[in-house]
């Protein structure tokens, strides 16, 4: 099995004025994922991301605030997930839960360790 890295890129939440009830069905949502992806032996890890970040553009001393305020879409976490072939990532990416809010999944194959 390969590591696979799902992207989650979509608005942060706090933007989408969600109701107390709107933000509860919708954590609701991803922990019943989660716990699917659990349960079947597949999830590696995960974390969802703070929309605070610096970017480091040319060098060490080359820092930035970010990302910046004219990006609507944000990365908001990430799982690495376990899959034979990308194809089967791709699957598992698709019970994704937030496509309705229109954000995406990007499936990215992880590099393998020097042992494996």
């Amino acid at each position: 099995m390969k590591n696979f890295m799902l992207i989650f890129i979509g608005e942060d939440y706090a933007d989408l004025n969600f109701s107390p009830e709107e933000m509860q069905q919708r954590m609701n949502k991803w922990k019943e994922w989660t716990g699917k992806l659990v349960q079947s032996g597949i999830f590696v890890d995960g974390q969802g991301l703070l929309k605070n970040a610096k970017t480091l553009k040319t060098g060490p001393t080359d820092v930035h605030d970010g990302p910046y305020l004219d990006i609507k879409e944000t990365v908001g976490g990430y799982y690495v997930v376990k899959a034979s072939t990308m194809d089967e990532a791709v699957e598992i990416a698709k019970d994704f839960p937030d496509f309705d809010l229109g954000s995406s999944v990007e499936v990215r194959e992880c590099m393998p360790d020097e042992e494996g």
